[in-house]
């Protein structure tokens, strides 16, 4: 009893959390690497050849940019979307009918009998909806290249941990780049990285508040109709 006491204490210490974050994430980028290696095309093989097209002594005469895996690149990210749906619709019907006796035979008075049945209806209908949802990020990151994929092109990944006043804020990029889309200054911009996967994730005081409540506790709240 006491050892699995001791085991269960460890397994809760804050050094093995963090190395199973680190375990969780190793795995998630060796996962995501995987993926884009099988999507991007064989590299052309050149038997019984030194050069390589790929090679660092292919590009002596290029800038100071990143080329290799464990290359640092800075990534600058600008993501704006805005989207909006609206629709409206409208219908009218009207109905009447009406029946009675105009005139009889002799001098018998129809005043009575005139109108015996009227019959009115009328229905209309309007609806109208809309929707509109809109987020933007602004930031710049600093990454690395994680992997060279056979055709040259980069796969990178930046993350960036804030902790302030209780409040953990985790950005995580990921992405696939061509050299030649990179600046100069050794920048990429977010709208030319290709499958980008871009993660947000807050944790503390004010992103508790904004969760959304237990399954349970939502289930029970739709019952009582809340």
């Amino acid at each position: 009893m006491r050892f699995e006491l001791v085991a269960l204490l460890l397994l809760w210490t804050p050094g093995f959390l963090a190395a199973s974050q680190r375990e969780a994430q190793d795995h998630n980028l060796a996962r995501y690497i995987a993926r884009v290696q099988a999507e991007s095309p064989a590299p052309v093989s050149t038997p019984g050849s030194c050069w390589v097209d790929a090679g660092r002594m292919a590009s002596l005469a290029s800038d100071y940019k990143a080329t290799a895996a464990g290359d640092l690149i800075t990534i600058v990210v600008v993501q704006d979307m805005t989207s909006s749906n609206a629709g409206a619709v409208s219908t009218g019907r009207t109905y009447s009918a009406s029946s009675g006796v105009d005139s009889l035979p002799g001098k018998i008075k129809v005043g009575g009998a005139a109108s015996l049945l009227g019959l009115h209806s009328a229905e209309t209908l309007a609806g109208k909806g809309q929707a509109s949802s809109s987020s933007s990020l602004t930031t710049t990151l600093a990454g690395h290249v994680a992997a060279v994929l056979g055709n040259g092109n980069l796969v990178i990944e930046a993350e960036r941990v804030i902790n302030m006043n209780n409040e953990k804020q985790t950005i995580v990029l990921r992405g696939v780049v061509r050299r030649g889309d990179i600046g100069p200054n050794n920048t990429v911009a977010s709208n030319t990285i290709g499958d980008l996967e871009l993660e947000i994730k807050g944790k503390g005081v004010i992103s508790e508040g904004v969760r959304p409540p237990h399954p349970l506790l939502r289930a029970i709240m739709r019952i009582l109709n809340f």
